[in-house]
C-alpha cells in the first residue's frame, strides 16, 4: 500500500543547480570560445571580429546572461521530456485507457491490475491505487455511498500526488519566456546607448564604436527572441502533454467510480 503513496516520476528537483551549471558553461563559452583571439583581427586595437563568433562576443556582458537562460531552457526541456515520458508509461496512453475501461466493463479487476503493472507511469499509479481501494471497499461493511466517497477520495489523493511532479520546473521555463525577451531588450538598450554615445562624440575614430554598439543591440535582440521563443514552445508543448495525461486520469477515474456505483 505504501508504494501507492510515492510518485515514480523521475526528474530534477533542484533546478537551481541546473541554472548555476548553465551559467558556468555560458561564461566558459563566452570567454574561451567566443572571446578566442583567433576570432578577431591581429594587431587591431578595436578587436574587429573576423567571424560570427567574434561578432557575438561583441554583444557584451548580457550575452552570457541570455546564454544561461537559453541553456537552462534546453536542459529543463530535456529533463521534462524524459520525466513526462516516464509518467505516460510504456505503451500508448489512449490504448491503456481503452483497455482499462474494457476490463472494468467486464468486471475483471485482476485484468485491470495486470494492465496497470504492464503500463506503469502516473496514470497506472493512480489507477492501481484506486483499484486497491475498490477491492478494499468491496469487503467493507460501510454504506454504498460511503464506499463510493472513499474511492473518489483515493482517486483525488493519488492524482494530487502525481500532478506536482509532472508540472515541476515548468514555472521556471514559463518565467524564462518573459525574462529572456527582457534580457534581450536590456542588451538592445545598452547597445543603442553606446551607439548614440559614439555619435555624440563624432569623428571617424568613433565609427567602430558606433558599429559595435549597433552589433551589441542586434545580437542581444536576436538571442533574447530566440530564448523567449524556445521557452514558449517548450512550455506549451509540455503543458499540452500534461493536459492529455490529466484527461486520461479523469477518464479512467470516472470509469472506476461509475463501475462501482453501477454494481453496488
Amino acid at each position: 500500500m505504501e508504494t501507492t503513496k510515492k510518485s515514480q516520476i523521475v526528474g530534477i528537483k533542484n533546478a537551481g543547480i541546473v541554472i548555476i551549471c548553465c551559467f558556468i558553461v555560458a561564461v566558459c563559452i563566452f570567454q574561451f570560445l567566443l572571446g578566442n583571439p583567433s576570432n578577431f583581427m591581429n594587431n587591431d586595437p578595436n578587436n574587429h571580429p573576423l567571424n560570427m563568433l567574434g561578432t557575438i562576443y561583441k554583444g557584451g556582458v548580457i550575452v552570457p546572461v541570455i546564454q544561461t537562460l537559453l541553456l537552462t531552457v534546453l536542459a529543463l526541456s530535456i529533463e521534462r521530456f524524459f520525466a513526462l515520458r516516464s509518467a505516460f508509461g510504456k505503451g500508448s496512453l489512449a490504448k491503456f485507457v481503452a483497455n482499462i475501461k474494457e476490463a472494468l466493463a467486464a468486471g475483471d479487476l485482476k485484468k485491470a491490475q495486470e494492465i496497470c503493472d504492464k503500463q506503469r507511469g502516473s496514470v497506472a499509479n493512480v489507477v492501481t491505487a484506486t483499484l486497491r481501494k475498490y477491492e478494499e471497499m468491496e469487503k467493507n461493511t460501510a454504506l454504498p455511498k460511503e464506499k463510493l466517497l472513499a474511492i473518489q477520495k483515493e482517486l483525488e489523493e493519488a492524482t494530487a500526488l502525481e500532478m506536482p511532479m509532472m508540472q515541476q520546473n515548468l514555472p521556471i521555463i514559463a518565467t524564462i519566456t518573459t525574462l529572456g525577451t527582457l534580457m534581450g531588450l536590456l542588451g538592445t538598450v545598452i547597445g543603442m546607448i553606446r551607439s548614440f554615445a559614439a555619435l555624440s562624440a563624432g569623428g571617424g575614430a568613433d565609427s567602430m564604436a558606433l558599429s559595435q554598439g549597433i552589433s551589441e543591440a542586434l545580437i542581444n535582440t536576436a538571442f533574447g527572441i530566440l530564448t523567449g521563443a524556445l521557452a514558449v514552445i517548450s512550455y506549451n508543448y509540455f503543458t499540452n502533454k500534461i493536459d492529455k495525461l490529466t484527461y486520461g486520469l479523469d477518464e479512467v477515474g470516472f470509469s472506476i467510480v461509475q463501475t462501482f456505483a453501477a454494481t453496488h
